[in-house]
């Protein structure tokens, strides 16, 4: 990484670690949704935070939303398994939260992705100590990546998930530059991400590894894979949200 990009990606870091403090210290405000009042110490209120577009029926491999009656496991997992285990993506990308994603992703507003890092952490604090992993591992962007985004959205939602739940992190380095997966069927993006990633150093026990969003799965397939290469005995997928199938490309 490039001096210019380490220090926009401190900038950035700092501005997010204002405004979830300011957060912190503001709460119970507005809600961020429909500005009404919002839950003691939460961003949002329990009418808004009924209504996200949450994704209860998926498969629990890829996490990828289903029919209301479906196995645990969709017909591609069955057949082509990826090389984590299970996802936790907790949200639809849709409605409210593609909103919310765009000002976080395209715009770097720290309040909207503050807003889903702290959704997010909500609904994995309720998951069972035994399910957690001991290592996070971000999706890495390559620098020229960052450099268009003005920050790398999945190393600072590792950041963020690593110091609220006392998770350590490892280092992942995307070694070649891949052109940009939009666009690309799920084919194509295996095909452009093959032997994209090296992990720093030897991991242990169970790993997941995180973006904000997930689409087809195929960037956290490769960089599992590269977990596992690494010495990982498991490895999980962890997103703020995942895409619907009408719209994952």
């Amino acid at each position: 990484m490039t001096p210019i990009i380490e220090v926009a990606e401190t900038l950035s870091t700092r501005a997010f670690e204002k405004v979830d403090e300011w957060l912190r210290h503001s709460l119970p405000g507005p809600c961020s949704f429909c500005l009404s009042p919002a839950l003691p110490g939460r961003a949002w209120c329990r009418s808004c935070l009924d209504a996200l577009p949450w994704n209860v029926q998926a498969c629990r491999q890829c996490g990828e939303p289903l029919p209301a009656v479906a196995a645990e496991r969709c017909g591609r997992c069955l057949s082509q398994p990826p090389a984590f285990n299970w996802t936790f993506a907790g949200l639809r990308y849709d409605a409210e939260i593609v909103t919310l994603m765009h000002r976080f992703k395209f715009s770097g507003k720290p309040r909207a992705g503050v807003v889903l890092a702290s959704l997010m952490l909500e609904t994995l604090k309720a998951l069972p100590q035994k399910d957690m992993p001991q290592t996070l591992v971000a999706l890495p962007r390559h620098p020229s990546r960052a450099r268009e985004f003005g920050f790398d959205q999945a190393a600072w939602l590792t950041t963020y998930l690593s110091r609220h739940l006392g998770i350590v992190e490892a280092k992942a380095h995307r070694v070649r530059h891949t052109p940009t997966q939009r666009g690309l069927d799920r084919r194509a993006r295996q095909r452009n991400l093959r032997n994209a990633f090296r992990i720093d150093g030897p991991l242990t026990g169970r790993v997941a590894v995180v973006d904000d969003i997930m689409t087809t799965g195929a960037s956290l397939d490769e960089l599992a894979r590269a977990c596992l290469t690494a010495g990982a005995d498991e490895v999980l997928a962890w997103a703020i949200a995942r895409t619907p199938p009408a719209t994952a490309g």
